[in-house]
């Protein structure tokens, strides 16, 4: 087996993204032997503003490299945990709440005695040695460039960074970028940079300028020099020996309104198969045709090989937010399994929309979540009165399909925000064909708010005007994350006694810089910034004499007519969503014949197995690991455990508590001998406590 499959050196175990070991020390005979060996804390865990790691660790020889909540970078002996050195690229303090963002992994060069760790904190990209720690100074400016080289000029005033690491070849490095998903958005092309030099080697234009490929995708000529997104913040595969690099991307912004962004919008919403030494397009495939519903390509490719009518065929899965499973030929991108276009509801009450009429849906494999919810799949485990209740919502909302248009009145997202698949991305066995992916099955709702319904500051003065320019750009810049009542939604934290927590210098600073998957609105007037403070605090900390509506409003400035009301999970107030379960659950898939070999729930609530309920799954964020020892390893769920599955079966073989959630992906690898599972434990997502440790697992010696 080839030495790639028995290390991990990469995020998501190799080039391929297929998260997959040819260890088989643990299997399924002995897994449940599994004992903790070490622990590592970085000791910079924030529980009061729920810090997070999503980081997939990767191992070099025998040293193991990964981030910590507050983005240090560390390297530790990969057998003991015992800590190497430490990178810390906020010395100052006040940096880390200027620059703080999610990161799921570091990348790894070299070239003789030349080694490297390239990795992402706010909008600069860092080279390290890899040895110690230290500054590459002949890289970029003294170590680190910045990730707006080749955005364009716009992209100067607005945010943007990286959630997941680059990707390797030979001397590139190709990255995507973290942007806003709102009229703020930066540009999202794809870059590659020189590992040596740190200078920008070539740049593909996800929004197509004139002459380019795609660019009568869109209706407005001039859309290339206004509208941003179409990033790709999920990540990337690469096919060495072909040169391809396959790139996802989301959707093109602002996020749910696209009156302004009239057409299919290529390359949003786009496997982009490019050329990875000149970035030319090699084939693309758009998923989603002008994207209403925030269905993001999620997760890096997995690279597989199968065997399709009889032929063995290199191929791309890529999973979906929206359930689906796609399979492609990695050199032509003709689709293994028919595609057809499905007409889908156009029926929008948004003023300026223009629905597409059809979208691309697998004839196979079979969607691995639901994707219809009716007043059959209400919870069962709430009263009758409460039943009644969640079904009178929900026949107030539009909810007939999937693909249903944004709306004043409401739209059930189902799958959510969140999945269907998510970042934590699919495992692949190249030795029986299997796909296995984690999804997530909870109903969200979408409403639509007209943002000329906030206040006209023109007939007011001082603290009154304030109040009013603080209302209208916080609704149209900050509502759609922290919702109408300031009270957060999925993933993003309530504002309510915010003063409690951040001073309004340090609000002013996070506002103007953003924070891990908050972007930066530095492209806002100061005095529209200081509003919005007066405003979430209740209180005018900030005398601001004239705002807003009296200002110049440019081109960067919110402009749509509509701001979605916030992020809002279908649930009951204790927290279980409003549909019957599985929340969370864990899928194998056969890709050479296309069929589901199992699905079963993933993760359980205390609460819920006391009163004898099956499991039912939660929410899950992290992705799973297969191996040849039989085994699909996943932690990500909200009940902070570590499990093991049997890979043929779905059965549980062994579970382990973890020191909080292990939103992550697990790694595997070898040392002297030795099989090790590591696993990151952040929480911090959905309610979970946040943590700063990762976890190694073993066999005890005496199996060995």
């Amino acid at each position: 087996m080839d030495r790639t499959y028995q290390s991990w050196e990469v995020r998501g175990g190799d080039a391929a993204s297929i998260r997959y070991s040819s260890l088989d020390q643990v299997d399924t005979t002995n897994v449940d032997q599994l004992q903790q060996i070490w622990s590592y804390s970085t000791e910079d865990a924030d529980t009061a503003k729920n810090s997070q790691i999503q980081a997939n660790a990767i191992v070099i020889d025998q040293t193991l490299y990964a981030t910590s909540p507050g983005l240090k970078v560390f390297a530790l002996d990969a057998a003991t945990g015992e800590e190497q050195w430490v990178f810390n690229p906020f010395p100052d303090s006040t940096d880390i709440v200027h620059w703080l963002n999610v990161n799921r992994g570091v990348t790894y060069w070299e070239d003789g005695e030349d080694q490297r760790i390239l990795f992402t904190a706010g909008p600069e990209l860092y080279a390290l040695d890899a040895k110690t720690g230290t500054l590459v100074e002949s890289f970029g400016d003294k170590g680190k460039a910045s990730l707006k080289q080749g955005l364009g000029e716009r992209a100067e005033d607005l945010s943007v960074t990286a959630t997941s690491p680059g990707v390797i070849f030979e001397d590139l490095i190709i990255i995507g970028s973290r942007v806003s998903e709102g009229d703020n958005a930066a540009p999202g092309g794809i870059r590659a940079f020189n590992v040596r030099t740190g200078e920008l080697a070539w740049t593909f234009h996800t929004i197509p300028r004139p002459g380019e490929f795609g660019y009568e995708s869109w209706d407005d000529p001039d859309a290339w020099k206004r509208i941003g997104g179409a990033n790709s913040w999920a990540g990337m595969s690469v096919d060495n020996e072909r040169g391809i690099v396959y790139i996802p991307t989301g959707s093109a912004s602002p996020d749910f309104y696209g009156g302004d962004r009239k057409g299919k919008n290529l390359f949003a919403n786009t496997l982009l198969a490019l050329d990875a030494a000149t970035g030319d397009r090699v084939w693309h495939y758009q998923t989603i045709h002008h994207d209403l519903w925030d269905r993001d390509l999620p997760s890096p490719p997995a690279l597989v090989t199968v065997t399709h009518e009889g032929e063995e065929i290199d191929a791309v899965a890529q999973t979906t937010k929206s359930g689906f499973l796609f399979l492609f030929d990695r050199e032509t991108g003709e689709p293994l399994f028919p595609v057809e276009e499905v007409e889908v509801p156009t029926n929008s009450n948004l003023d300026g929309e223009e629905v597409w009429p059809t979208q691309p849906m697998p004839t196979k494999p079979e969607p691995f979540v639901r994707q219809h919810m009716d007043t059959t799949d209400i919870n069962p485990y709430v009263s009758q009165e409460v039943q009644a209740e969640l079904k009178k919502q929900l026949l107030s909302l539009n909810s007939d399909h999937m693909f249903a248009p944004p709306s004043l009145r409401g739209t059930l997202m189902f799958p959510g925000f969140d999945g269907g698949a998510e970042w934590g991305g699919s495992a692949f066995d190249p030795e029986t064909g299997v796909l296995y992916v984690n999804s997530n099955e909870v109903p969200w709702i979408m409403t639509m708010v007209p943002t000329d319904q906030y206040g006209d500051t023109t007939s007011y003065s001082g603290q009154k005007s304030s109040f009013l320019a603080g209302e209208k750009a916080y609704m149209t810049n900050c509502m759609s994350c922290h919702g109408p009542d300031r009270e957060g939604g999925g993933n993003n934290p309530s504002l309510v006694d915010v003063e409690e927590r951040y001073s309004p210098e340090e609000l002013f600073d996070l506002i103007e810089s953003g924070r891990r998957m908050m972007p930066g609105f530095a492209h806002l007037s100061e005095s529209k910034k200081k509003a919005i403070i007066n405003f979430i605090i209740g209180d005018e900390f900030y005398q601001v004499e004239e705002v807003s509506d009296k200002e110049e409003v440019t081109d960067e400035e919110n402009s749509s007519p509509y701001v979605m009301a916030g992020y809002k999970k279908f649930r009951r107030p204790e927290g279980y969503p409003a549909n019957s379960p599985p929340w969370g659950t864990l899928n194998a898939i056969n890709l050479n014949t296309g069929e589901h070999e199992w699905g079963i729930p993933l993760g359980e609530y205390p609460d819920l197995r006391e009163r004898g309920i099956a499991p039912t799954g939660t929410e899950n964020y992290g992705g799973p690991v297969v191996t040849a020892g039989g085994l699909v390893f996943i932690a990500a769920t909200l009940d902070e455990k570590i499990r093991a599955f049997d890979k043929q079966t779905g059965e549980l073989l062994w579970e382990h508590d973890l020191p909080a959630a292990g939103f992550a992906t697990p790694s595997v690898y070898e040392i002297d001998g030795k099989q090790y599972l590591v696993i990151a434990c952040g929480g911090g997502k959905l309610g979970a406590t946040s943590g700063d440790e990762y976890v190694a697992f073993v066999l005890p010696d005496s199996m060995l």
